[in-house]
């Protein structure tokens, strides 16, 4: 069956009128494939776009860790840009002030999740097939961090040593200012011997910290993230941006967007990725659900110089939201909700924003989900609020995933 693609989805399938979704196309393609149900199977290009390019990595076509290497950079960053563009008119809220998208390089990803599953030969390590629990070989990757690549090899020395046949494990691996930071789900039971020969890998592959099932098993000296002038240890498998350079390009636009606020709530604020470089120029009180990765924040702070005042409080934020009475206390607040966004809070925000005294003059948010964003986007200009500008940070290369900063003034 020969169709023409239209457009693409959030998930960076093309679509063609039927709707039918057809992977790794592009708008203005025609294609030719087999239909089933909804789905364009075995899809051949008959017509390609002026803005496909050969994918650069050598594993693209079996590998599903990228979806969108067959596109140039210029019509990704579009492409994203339209994405916040359609999720804010579905909310009614047009004429926003766009930035240029800030895209991080290759090779640039300093966190990872990938798989490990043992083979006759050893072990594979890598990342899952589209659709499907057949493992790829991460050899030739060129989004990860090449400290990350290097780890390779005692990464499959390691699911030799601690998976079961029966499953595959997933191997969380972070690059650290002293060192790569591993954490493991899925393997076997640990025993003393296990333990013992785990330890001896890590030590002898340059892990500074092993985990197993959230148990810390091995560490060398602690896996510090720099934020600003602290250095701070996170507990394992804490949230961090995936890369150093996105990190970087939000916590610009978060840090003028501040401005000159002198006392700054940090809201899910994990474990300091902002909080800790704003209190640089403001007193900052962070918020965040899981108690210990505001103890890594803390101990980050008190250790670090120059620093204004930090408070922490762990709070559930989805259930009990700072209300007027607390936001009067701030000139600004950052908000950085998972992707269910901040409903709750951004509601507490608005009901504040109806009296002078309570009113918060800047909100700060930043979201992984341009359609939370949008809906909470919209409650706070119904509230009084202006949408300044929003700047999207493309730090997720090559995926339909969407980051942003954006700032709310009143």
């Amino acid at each position: 069956m020969k169709l023409t693609i239209e457009r693409l989805g959030h998930l960076g399938d093309g679509i063609a009128p039927g709707p039918y979704f057809a992977a790794r196309t592009l708008p203005g393609e025609e294609i030719e494939g087999r239909i089933e149900g909804d789905r364009v199977l075995d899809t051949r290009i008959l017509t390609p776009a002026a803005t496909r390019v050969r994918p650069p990595c050598p594993h693209y076509r079996s590998c599903g860790g990228c979806d969108l290497q067959h596109a140039n950079d210029d019509f990704v960053a579009d492409w994203k840009l339209g994405v916040v563009r359609s999720a804010l008119a579905a909310q009614g809220l047009s004429d926003v002030l766009f930035r240029p998208v800030l895209t991080s390089p290759p090779a640039s990803r300093r966190r990872a999740k990938l798989g490990g599953r043992r083979s006759k030969s050893g072990a594979i390590v890598g990342f899952y097939a589209p659709g499907s629990d057949v493992l790829i070989e991460a050899g030739s990757c060129i989004l990860l961090h090449p400290d990350l690549m290097a780890a390779l090899p005692g990464l499959r020395a390691l699911v030799t040593l601690g998976a079961s046949r029966k499953g595959a494990v997933a191997l969380t691996l972070t690059r650290s200012e002293t060192g790569l930071d591993l954490a493991v789900a899925g393997g076997k039971p640990l025993d003393a011997a296990l333990q013992q020969d785990l330890a001896s890998l890590a030590q002898a592959h340059g892990i500074v910290r092993l985990s197993w099932e959230g148990e810390v098993i091995a560490q060398s000296v602690p896996p510090v993230q720099r934020f600003g002038p602290a250095l701070v240890a996170p507990p394992p498998g804490a949230f961090l941006q995936a890369t150093a350079e996105g990190e970087a390009a939000l916590l610009a636009a978060i840090a003028e967007a501040v401005g000159p606020a002198r006392r700054v709530a940090d809201l899910f604020s994990g474990v300091g990725t902002f909080a800790l470089p704003l209190a640089q120029r403001a007193e900052v009180h962070a918020v965040e659900s899981e108690p210990d990765m505001l103890v890594a924040l803390e101990k980050g702070w008190r250790q670090a110089a120059g620093l204004k005042r930090v408070t922490t409080e762990a709070r559930d934020l989805f259930r009990r939201p700072l209300l007027g009475d607390e936001l009067k206390r701030f000139d600004a607040v950052v908000i950085d909700p998972p992707r269910a966004g901040a409903e709750a809070q951004i509601a507490a925000l608005a009901e504040a924003a109806q009296k002078p005294e309570t009113t918060v003059p800047v909100v700060v948010a930043v979201s992984c989900n341009p359609v939370t964003f949008a809906r909470d986007a919209r409650a706070l200009l119904a509230a009084g609020y202006r949408l300044d500008w929003v700047q999207v940070v493309d730090q997720f290369r090559w995926s339909p995933h969407v980051e942003l900063a954006a700032r709310f003034s009143r």
